[in-house]
């Protein structure tokens, strides 16, 4: 039996969730199949300016213009998760569609030739990976709440607030979660 499939949506992490990477992280799932799945982590920018690994593109990144830290899977990569204006029945130069009005640009391509089919721009260092079944034992495990996600949340003004902002828009008892103290000992 096939998994859920949660492209398109966020996992945000549960309270229990800890270290550097994941804790209170609120990540876009790229892709999830019977392969595994991949996202990128939407809320741990660096203070990296994005001209400084990939000269050209930071004016046409949505701020902050700095490169994101997208997960611990190929730190070394760039990933640009873009919104496109309007609907694509088509191919956009340089631009794969992956849901909706999301996806990938190809960050090899001039900047130009891409700028005018980008209504958003954030670019990734690595991204988040599960193999076969990982992710599936995670939500059991109850690591992750799986939510809808909104267009505007890969390009999210306030990066530092989004993991409890994305919990209080939540019409059930996450809404709650947000209040969770970083640290329940000191509380």
């Amino acid at each position: 039996m096939s998994p859920a499939n949660h492209a398109g949506r966020l996992l945000v992490a549960s309270p229990s969730v800890t270290g550097d990477v994941f804790a209170r992280s609120v990540i876009l799932v790229l892709h999830h199949g019977d392969d595994g799945a991949q996202g990128v982590v939407l809320n741990h920018p660096t203070q990296m300016p994005v001209d400084s690994v990939l000269p050209g593109w930071e004016e046409l990144t949505t701020g902050p213009h700095v490169v994101f830290h997208g997960g611990p899977v190929q730190i070394d990569s760039a990933i640009g998760l873009v919104s496109v204006p309007g609907e694509f029945d088509g191919e956009l130069m340089g631009v794969r569609l992956l849901f909706g009005q999301t996806g990938l640009v190809d960050l090899d391509a001039p900047p130009p030739l891409v700028a005018a089919h980008l209504a958003g721009l954030r670019i990734f260092a690595g991204y988040a990976g599960w193999s076969a079944g990982q992710l599936e034992g995670e939500l059991a495990r109850g690591d992750w709440y799986v939510v809808d996600a909104e267009p505007r949340d890969a390009f999210a003004a306030n990066p530092a607030t989004m993991w409890a902002d994305v919990l209080r828009r939540q019409r059930n008892s996450l809404q709650f979660v947000a209040l969770y103290p970083p640290n329940p000992e000191l509380n």
